[in-house]
């Protein structure tokens, strides 16, 4: 049934030739989500969900619905949405209870929702709420390597859901016998089994991140190098941040952060009160209790967000970025009328029809046309955007966005354009991207072909590829090792100020001589930001890292190896695809 409200076909069809264009010509961009999904057999079938990058699940209603949270996380992520998830729930004395177990075989229905209803009868047999097959019967999930329908991707088998209901049943049998409560580490080690089994499961990245207090020293020590080092536990699963008040103490937690880059921090309390930060607080979004792994969006439990990215420096002028701006917003919008399959999330996403309206490519724009005048762009770009929000809304008949802009890191979309990722420097000038695909995909036998090193990812050597990239940057002017950590956090608390009212995601690199100034960097900008994550400049802790700066002799010794990409064998489009916040600060590597 339609709305049955006002419409002309040859407004439509003139605006819909102008959004073309202004994609056709790198003006702005869907994420790949988008450009995948956006008006197929899918979304009609299936509802809204795909189209969305990021969402964020709470744990504090455990007691209430043990399994909810968890089962709500590894659904969305099973659409390629990466999830953030609190600890919350470790407050509330949860008790497991032994299983009982029943003479029947529970066989998996080979579909997304065959996945997640074993995982949620695994959980909720150890609640009281449901039980615990005598067994569990796998043949009816495809063979591996063939391919998955409707979503894309190639089927990896049965083997990664078993090996997460394997896990599952290991802790929770250990908090029984051991008559413990549930708590964080519990939580984020559920959370991560389901998104290491969707990253194997035929989805080729995911991206969790985990939120705990500065005081829970559990939650400070998840990622010890013995904890990532256990084959039982998958805590590479998630990037974790600690939710900071204003006029916290540091010291401490700061030094963890300058050695391991993690936690990050989130600012529950300015993203609660603030839209831009230049603007006086108005508290709208009082509701959130975090963000999405990327941290661009304040969410809360429950909901969903869209991003659309914008490249400002491939705009003759402010009024040639200001028209782009309605279109780029007349995407997400209309995104925002589409239920999901969730009714928990239709009820949040609904009343708040939250957008991220994103910026890619600002180093390079500033290098372009000046610090002032993009800020200038910001401030009027982004009142451009609620000028077109409040007349789209009207003719909706739907609420105005709660938020509109924010600033995401853009790992794969900005590559089209050839802009920098989001707010970031270039890595370097001449450094290798690594890229990663399902080790069943066709892809990497290609790329290997055409001269492209090719390896098994050391974190998941039977399910993930990793292709490495040769890349020269054409518009080079500093590196980010050249660029101060002061630089970084100032340029981020600007577009904070100016632009975003969601929030900016951006993960400073600090040189070992600036570690010891974090504690006083984080005192003096909490007021001035809503997240912030970090990367030690140093020779990097983690193996296969997604950059890694080279020499000019060493590009162009593995750019001469590489021949013309064949891509014939591959016979359906859609099988591999950017499906969550496609920047490599948040995905699951």
């Amino acid at each position: 049934m339609s709305l049955n409200l006002p419409w002309s076909n040859r407004k439509a069809q003139k605006s819909a030739q102008e959004m073309f264009k202004r994609m056709w010509d790198f003006k702005f961009l869907p994420p790949g989500r988008g450009l995948w999904a956006m008006g197929s057999e899918f979304i009609f079938d299936k509802g809204g969900s795909a189209l969305n990058n990021c969402g964020f699940v709470g744990t504090a209603e455990l007691d209430a619905d043990f399994s909810a949270p968890f089962v709500w996380l590894m659904d969305m992520s099973m659409y390629g949405v990466g999830v953030g998830f609190d600890t919350k729930g470790a407050e509330k004395e949860v008790f497991l209870k032994k299983p009982k177990r029943t003479k029947d075989v529970h066989v998996v229905e080979d579909s997304r929702e065959g996945w997640v209803a074993l995982f949620q009868r695994v959980l909720d047999s150890y609640v009281g709420r449901d039980s615990l097959p005598s067994d569990i019967d796998y043949s009816q999930i495809r063979e591996p390597g063939s391919p998955i329908k409707g979503f894309g991707g190639i089927a990896p088998g049965y083997k990664p859901l078993k090996e997460l209901i394997d896990r599952t049943l290991r802790i929770l049998d250990k908090y029984v016998a051991e008559e413990a409560p549930v708590d964080t580490p519990l939580i984020v080690d559920l959370m991560n089994f389901a998104g290491a089994a969707v990253v194997a499961g035929g989805i080729r990245r995911t991206a969790e991140i985990a939120f705990g207090d500065m005081q829970d020293e559990e939650f400070l020590h998840l990622k010890d190098l013995e904890n990532l080092k256990n084959n039982d536990l998958a805590r590479w699963a998630s990037n974790n941040s600690v939710v900071a008040a204003v006029g916290a103490d540091y010291t401490n937690i700061a030094t963890q952060t300058a050695i391991n880059g993690e936690p990050g921090y989130f600012w529950l309390e300015n993203a609660q009160a603030y839209g831009r930060m230049i603007d006086p607080p108005n508290w709208v979004d009082y509701r959130i209790s975090g963000c999405n792994p990327c941290s661009e969006q304040s969410l809360e439990s429950w909901e969903l967000c869209n991003l659309v990215e914008s490249f400002p420096s491939r705009h003759e002028d402010l009024e040639d970025y200001k028209t782009t701006l309605k279109y780029a917003y007349m995407y997400a919008k209309t995104v925002t009328l589409l239920p999901t399959h969730d009714p928990r999330t239709n009820a949040v996403m609904l009343r708040n029809r939250r957008i991220g309206l994103s910026q890619t490519g600002i180093v390079e724009n500033i290098n372009r046309v000046g610090l002032r005048e993009h800020l200038r762009w910001c401030d009027l770009g982004y009142k451009e955007v609620r000028h077109w929000d409040k007349i789209y809304s009207d003719w909706l008949c739907v609420p105005e966005s709660i938020k509109v802009t924010s600033v995401k890191p853009s790992g794969t979309v900005s590559l089209l354009p050839g802009v920098t990722p989001g707010i970031h420097f270039p890595h370097s000038e001449y450094y290798i991207r690594r890229v990663r695909v399902g080790s069943n995909s066709p892809l990497w036998g290609i790329m290997k072909e055409a001269g492209y090193p090719v390896e098994p990812d050391k974190m998941q050597p039977d399910y993930t590829m990793i292709v490495s990239f040769p890349v020269h940057e054409d518009h080079f002017d500093r590196r980010k090792s050249e660029v101060s950590m002061w630089e970084q956090f100032e340029l981020a608390a600007q577009i904070q100020a100016y632009w975003a009212d969601n929030q900016v995601s951006v993960t400073i690199t600090i040189k070992p001589e600036e570690s010891q100034d974090l504690p006083r960097a984080l005192s003096m900008y909490e007021s001035r930001l809503k997240s912030v994550s970090f990367l030690p400049l140093t020779d990097h802790q983690y193996e296969q890292a997604p950059y890694e700066e080279i020499t000019e002799s060493e590009y162009k010794k593995l750019h001469s190896k590489l021949k013309k990409v064949r891509l014939n064998p591959v016979d359906e489009e859609d099988r591999v695809v950017d499906k969550f916040c496609d920047g490599d600060t948040c995905e699951i590597k």
